[in-house]
């Protein structure tokens, strides 16, 4: 090895009340299922892998949902992102159009469109989710769509306030989300 080889360094897992956690900057390896979950209510429940700072270049996610539990609202972000269904089943809300996901559908989200998955089957489905993070992305929209409310995911008034688009939903839920895995999320 040479002297200008740089040696990335492992981050250390501590485990937190609901799963393991990283809080250090350096590569780490953590199953799912032994991570800390978010439990979001009507949002389904969903793993971040990150601890207190979240990942610099891009957010990834694994998230878990029932008939009717949507990932977000209706919303676009200057930002890429991209979803694989990894079981069960979905319905896709893009630029006002609905369409069918299942299990091993791959959706490519380019920056600006807007969407919003919702869970359309009787078993779990179980969504990948990869979006680009940083600075000067530009702040993400929640458009009122027709389609996206027939599922309750669309927003009345147009915002860029999260704190607005959530409120109603947020007010209800308990002051920590965060949970243990539960069994039978991931098959």
């Amino acid at each position: 090895m040479s002297e200008s080889t740089t040696i990335v360094s492992e981050a250390p897992l501590r485990m937190s009340k609901n799963g393991l956690v990283t809080d250090g900057e350096g590569w780490f390896v953590v199953n799912a299922r032994e991570s800390r979950w978010r439990d979001e209510g009507p949002f389904g429940s969903y793993c971040t892998f990150e601890g207190k700072r979240r990942f610099p270049q891009f957010g990834i996610n694994i998230s878990v949902f029932e008939r009717g539990q949507k990932m977000a609202m209706y919303h676009r972000e200057n930002a890429q992102e991209d979803f694989l269904v990894l079981a069960g089943e979905c319905t896709l809300v893009v630029e006002g159009e609905q369409r069918s996901l299942r299990t091993w559908d791959f959706f490519h989200c380019p920056a600006g469109t807007e969407h919003v998955i919702v869970g359309a089957s009787d078993e779990p489905a179980v969504v990948l989710a990869v979006g680009a993070r940083g600075r000067g992305r530009g702040a993400t929209v929640y458009p009122v769509s027709k389609t996206a409310a027939r599922f309750g995911a669309s927003v009345d008034r147009e915002t860029t306030k999260s704190a607005e688009a959530y409120a109603e939903v947020r007010a209800k839920l308990p002051r920590s989300c965060w949970v243990p895995y539960r069994d039978g999320w991931l098959s």
